[in-house]
């Protein structure tokens, strides 16, 4: 419970089978993977006790392993900022072992002594040694790979904490399963399932111990001989005082919130609920790995399944329909069913996680993420504490109900009633986040749902480079050529490494291909046979120049891209503008620019800038309107995306509102002071 929340992610099969094959690693590997089965199997086994311990008193239980979550949480809250500084003093390895051995003792001894004092005090002690021993752990880690491996390295470590989840929960579930077959032979208190499932953890710990032992390889003496002068309350405020000033980042915290609420409020209420439905621990451990297994799933495969949707509006989403499967399970009286709607419930949790985080890192300034991630994490701490504390005391305050109805009756007792009050709220926060943060406020979720199926949405995720990808649009004679020049030359006297490219023309082929669609004696040609140059066009100027550069890192800036074959083709030509969106799609392989330039101006005025014209701003004037209300109209359904600015203004005036917009993009750290130089 005290490890940091993972930022999801997964490193490819080979770059994973890759760093393990390093042995140094490896056995570190094996023994944070023991370590973290022993933490997920102690939950288990502590509430499970104190559930037993109850002696089937509903508010007791439940008040109880409330405490449980209480004394888990509580450590790391308080003892968290500095326990890391702490660890940094000592010898890792020596550090590591003696943790170990402690919580081998300590679990060992909760069984034997057998009551509510020792438990939640052992507990306590457990949490304070695994904040220490974490520390030591992840500091280790770059010791052990080479440096362009520790990003596979921190990721496969990732696996090693969260993915023991499931196996702990199986585990102990088995262990329950054992323990009722062994009960027939020897007294109830030498067959308790928590007791066994005490003493394997135990073990767990005490094989953890002798794995690090072995490892001679980690570095020997403190890791540093100075205090570590790092004001962590100065980074968090300074964290909330950036997420305050962001309102897309303000929906997704608050989104998150509401994820962990939901989440909180399964594993608080887990253990009671299974008894309700006249289960055992066997029915708890099997649905505790339900919920990890869901957001493994969720985690895993979201993205993919997804990936036609934008990550704001799948946030949001994924958050209310995981909601709305936790109000869904509230009202299941049946273990199977129950089982079945957890997993449901974990997949779309999980979708909602990866969009978070991944938002998270993308939106958030470089400089500030650190400090970010920080007050995130502890704000999230802070609410699982709340929510794990106080779900089970409400679910005790609630009581047992049963109503009777003419030929049936039916019983709903206090974690159900608890569990579908926090779906609702789930729900509403849901709703909430994603009003706050969906992209195209006039397009509804449905339209896209729609259009997914059809495979016309696109991929509108973002891709995985680190470039930055930019579009200029607009009708004939709107200045796009002159503020594409303007703009990268600006980017460029700040640092920035820009290509800037157009279409057609921007390729060698493009170069033939743009005579051909321009030239006036080419003549008329098919509307479709016209879509499809265009975006044979783009489809090399993709592959040959705009990827390479975006992997590269560069700011790609593109006089034109798929918007105007949406308008040209689609509006001009009068074909069906979502089928040349998709032609253009495929074409592309669904890469979208992080921002687009609307340069709006008036058909006529922009046609009279023009000292001659090709064949298409030869067209006659009703073409180019039609043109011109359809970029307004894309411009209009993502206002996020798109940026219309008024093309009859001054080159200057145009291109410092262009600027403006640029420097708040995620992905560009434009100096202050340059902006600053430029006003003036």
């Amino acid at each position: 419970m005290s490890n940091p929340l993972p930022y999801p992610g997964a490193p490819a099969g080979s770059d994973s089978r890759s760093v393990l094959a390093i042995p140094a690693f490896r056995k570190l590997w094996n023994g944070m993977a023991f370590s973290s089965f022993g933490d997920w199997l102690g939950l288990l086994a502590t509430t499970a006790m104190a559930q037993e311990l109850s002696n089937g008193d509903y508010s007791k239980a439940n008040f109880a392993i409330a405490g449980v979550f209480i004394v888990r949480l509580l450590p790391a809250v308080f003892l968290g900022p500095i326990a890391g500084v702490i660890a940094d003093r000592f010898d890792r390895r020596r550090l590591m072992i003696f943790c170990d051995i402690f919580r081998f003792g300590l679990y060992l001894s909760i069984p034997i002594v057998g009551n509510y004092f020792w438990l939640y005090t052992a507990t306590i002690l457990v949490e304070c040694f695994t904040l220490f021993w974490s520390p030591a752990k992840e500091a280790t880690v770059p010791n052990m790979v080479p440096k362009n491996k520790l990003e596979s390295a921190n990721q496969v470590s990732l696996l090693a904490a969260y993915g023991t989840a499931p196996i702990a929960a199986i585990v102990f579930a088995l262990l329950a399963l054992v323990s009722t077959a062994i009960s027939k032979f020897l007294p109830a208190e030498y067959s308790s399932a928590a007791d066994l499932a005490l003493y394997v953890d135990a073990i767990s710990f005490l094989y953890t111990a002798w794995i690090v032992y072995q490892l001679r390889e980690i570095p020997k003496g403190s890791a540093s001989k100075a205090a570590v002068n790092e004001n962590i309350g100065r980074s968090l405020f300074e964290g909330f005082k950036y997420v305050s000033g962001s309102k897309i980042i303000r929906g997704l915290i608050f989104g998150m919130l509401g994820a962990f609420f939901a989440a909180g409020a399964v594993i608080g209420l887990a253990r009671t609920f299974v008894g309700d439905l006249n289960a055992g621990d066997a029915a708890y451990g099997i649905l505790f790995g339900a919920v990890f297994a869901g957001l493994a799933l969720g985690i895993s495969f979201g993205p993919k399944v997804f990936a036609q949707f934008s990550r704001r509006r799948i946030f949001g989403a994924a958050l209310t329909i995981s909601s709305f499967f936790l109000i869904l399970l509230a009202l299941i009286t049946n273990l199977v069913l129950a089982i079945f709607v957890t997993i449901l419930l974990g997949a779309f949790a999980g979708v909602s996680w990866v969009s978070g985080f991944t938002m998270l890192g993308l939106e958030v300034a470089d400089e500030v993420r650190g400090r970010t991630f920080a007050f995130v994490q502890s704000l999230i701490r802070i609410s699982l504490v709340l929510v794990l504390a106080i779900s089970p005391v409400v679910a005790a305050a609630i009581g047992r109900h049963t109503f009777k109805f003419e030929n049936f009756e039916v019983t709903y007792n206090g974690a159900a009633f608890t569990m579908f009050a926090a779906g609702i709220i789930g729900v509403i926060v849901g709703v909430i986040s994603y009003r706050t943060m969906r992209d195209r406020p006039t397009v509804s979720l449905w339209t896209d749902v729609v259009a997914a199926s059809r495979g016309e949405l696109g991929g509108i995720t973002g891709a995985t480079h680190t470039g930055t990808f930019i579009s200029f649009e607009g009708g004939e004679g709107s200045g796009k050529s002159t503020q594409t020049q303007l703009l990268k030359t600006y980017l460029e006297s700040i640092g920035e490494k820009v290509l800037l490219s157009r279409e057609p023309g921007g390729t060698p082929l493009g170069k033939k291909l743009r005579e051909i669609l321009l030239d006036n004696q080419t003549g008329n040609i098919s509307p479709r046979a016209e879509a499809l140059m265009y975006a044979a066009d783009r489809a090399n100027h993709v592959y040959s120049l705009i990827q390479p550069a975006l992997a590269a890192g560069q700011v790609v800036i593109t006089d034109r891209y798929l918007d105007s074959s949406v308008a040209y083709q689609g509006a001009g030509r009068i074909l069906q503008p979502t089928e040349v969106a998709r032609i253009s799609r495929w074409a592309t392989e669904n890469l979208s620019p992080i921002l687009t330039v609307i340069m709006d101006i008036p058909a006529e005025t922009g046609l009279s800038r023009l000292q001659s014209r090709d064949r298409l701003e030869a067209e006659p004037l009703a073409f180019h309107e039609r043109i011109r209300q359809e970029y307004l109209n894309i411009a209009n359904s993502d206002p996020e995306r798109y940026f219309v600015v008024d093309a009859t203004q001054s080159k200057e005036a145009i291109h410092e509102e262009i600027v403006e917009r640029v420097s708040k993009l995620p992905l560009l750290v434009i100096n202050q002071s340059s902006k600053k130089r430029f006003r003036k």
